[in-house]
């Protein structure tokens, strides 16, 4: 249940609502509007009045709300209006006329507009005229002359909002820190709907300059984008003729006067807001060609890998910096992969833009690695080659949100905890469909038995704890093709599989046989060493080793968050 307050000023602002909650609405989406509370429970109804004029009703009703303002004359206040919709989400039962009379009164008094038994407390009624939600509309003067005492009335009715969605068994929502994006209102959702589209404009101008921001390098690239996607910008310029902000809207979005709708970048998030933008950008100037990673899928992936070590160790700043980070590259990661898993990696991006924002101040300076990779990666998909790449991603970026609903869980960051565990959901489910026809392709060039038992002969060694699920997965053929493959590039197998199984923990993996190929996929990939600096390292690494069995060096993993769980 979500409500929302809205002040209003003058002394005829409570007639203009009355007059706009008894009429059809902008898209005519107002239907049967009526009473179901009020002050003194027999206010004058505009909705149940069939043998009156329901003008002069509207009017009676709105005389009667403004009386206490009416009577302080000059001495009235200037914000003289309190208005609340409470909304009921989508999934929830339809509420009777009676339940939704108890929840304005119980939003009322939380509120301190009108605690329970203050016969001299503000005046107010509720209006519906939808059948999820209600309107509240009161006067900020009460019936004795005095304001109503509403100290963070915001916060009071949210809290109220829980207790009643557990009283009517309605869907239970986080709770927030202020930080989320505007919601669209009832109104864009009409609009949208009677054009026939699921999508807001205000939702699809936040996608649109999200990804113009992650795929930009500087500021006059980031308009260039947004105007490239079909998005009509209009700067907002100072005395000196400086750009200071901005405000989109797309093409044939209009009101009802015919007049574009415009949203400024702050409206659509906090963190879009121009000043933001600009030092965002600053962490992603551009670098000399030189520079550039051969292969800017692993250069990603390595990036992602190291955001649960920032998630564990570094300081919260840091911490959230790499979640606005991880945000950023999923903005971009759909319109560099396949069309069949494009629109399950833009939900994922869309859950995950929620977990990106807290009252933590975001450290940018170590992201700059991961934001450059996920450009190039946008510019140049190319090399992701048989798809590798993005399952290479993914793998990491499973793990990475995994860590984030820990991160958010610990610093009871509810509403950022759910986005990332809903994240979580589409991007395994990309990634199920990403990797299934790559690994029946590495399976289909599986070495011979004889290979494969030297493989499984050190695995047994090396992680006796995983061994055996791992022989036995279905992905164990594609593995051991992995291993062949980094074999034939000059790399000694055993060495490869020794690094996959120390670069992380697989006590968190779902599918241990995956992680590993993805690993050595990747590690296959680099130059391997000359036929003399493997003998230099073998020997010295001889000489180091105590007398006795060998055993193989495992690395101390870092602590693992008790509910990352991936593939």
């Amino acid at each position: 249940m979500i409500p929302k307050i809205i002040l209003g000023r003058g002394k005829r602002a409570i007639r203009r609502l009355i007059g706009y909650l008894y009429g059809p609405g902008d898209a005519n989406e107002h239907t049967d509007p009526h009473l179901v509370a009020s002050w003194n429970g027999y206010a004058p109804d505009p909705g149940r009045s069939p043998n009156r004029d329901p003008k002069e009703v509207e009017d009676q009703l709105a005389t009667q709300l403004e009386q206490p303002v009416t009577m302080l004359g000059d001495r009235a206040p200037k914000t003289t209006m309190w208005h609340c919709p409470v909304r009921a989400a989508p999934d929830d039962p339809i509420l009777t006329d009676e339940q939704w009379a108890d929840i304005a009164r119980r939003i009322v008094a939380a509120a301190g507009i009108a605690p329970t038994g203050d016969d001299k407390a503000c005046r107010w009624a509720a209006i519906r005229h939808a059948p999820d939600h209600i309107h509240i509309a009161a006067t900020l003067v009460r019936q004795d002359g005095r304001r109503p005492r509403r100290d963070h009335d915001m916060r009071a009715v949210q809290r109220e909002a829980r207790k009643i969605e557990i009283d009517y068994g309605l869907r239970q929502l986080k709770p927030g820190d202020g930080t989320a994006a505007k919601r669209p209102t009832s109104k864009e959702h009409f609009k949208a709907k009677r054009q026939g589209q699921d999508t807001t404009a205000r939702e699809i101008l936040r996608m649109r300059v999200r990804r113009a921001v992650a795929a930009a390098s500087d500021e006059a690239e980031f308009f260039t984008l947004l105007e490239a996607t079909d998005v009509t910008v209009r700067p907002k310029t100072g005395p000196s003729g400086d750009v200071l902000g901005y405000s989109v809207t797309l093409p044939g979005d209009t009101n009802k006067h015919g007049e574009p709708v415009w949203f400024s970048g702050s409206t659509l998030a906090a963190d879009l807001s121009l000043p933001k933008i600009r030092q965002r950008l600053t962490t992603t100037s551009p670098e000399p060609a030189t520079a550039r990673p051969d292969n800017p899928w692993h250069q990603a992936t390595a990036a992602t890998e190291r955001i649960p070590h920032h998630l564990i160790h570094g300081d919260d700043h840091v911490a959230q910096g790499q979640l606005a980070a991880l945000g950023t590259a999923l903005d971009l990661l759909p319109l560099a992969a396949p069309a069949a898993v494009r629109a399950e990696l833009e939900q994922a991006a869309a859950a995950f833009e929620r977990a990106t924002r807290s009252r933590i101040t975001a450290d940018l300076d170590s992201t700059s690695a991961l934001r450059r990779s996920v450009q190039a990666i946008w510019r140049d998909p190319a090399p992701a080659g048989d798809g590798s790449g993005l399952a290479i991603l993914l793998d990491a970026t499973l793990t990475a949100v995994a860590f984030a609903i820990h991160w958010h869980h610990k610093h009871q960051h509810a509403q950022q905890e759910a986005a990332a565990q809903q994240a979580l959901v589409h991007l395994h489910t990309a990634y199920t469909q990403v990797t299934e026809p790559i690994l029946d392709n590495l399976a289909r060039s599986a070495p011979s038995r004889q290979t494969k038992h030297r493989y499984a002969h050190h695995l047994q060694q090396a992680a006796p704890e995983h061994a055996e699920r791992i022989l036995k997965d279905r992905a164990w053929d594609a593995l051991t093709t992995a291993l062949a493959k980094a074999e034939a590039r000059g790399h000694n197998a055993a060495t490869v599989l020794d690094q996959a199984l120390t670069q992380r923990t697989l006590d968190d993996a779902r599918n241990p046989a995956r992680t590993l190929t993805w690993r050595i996929q990747r590690l296959g990939q680099r130059h391997s060493p000359s036929p003399r600096a493997q003998a230099a390292k073998n020997r010295s690494a001889t000489a180091r080793q105590p007398a006795g069995p060998a055993h193989p060096t495992a690395t101390v993993p870092p602590p693992q968050p008790p509910q990352a769980h991936r593939r």
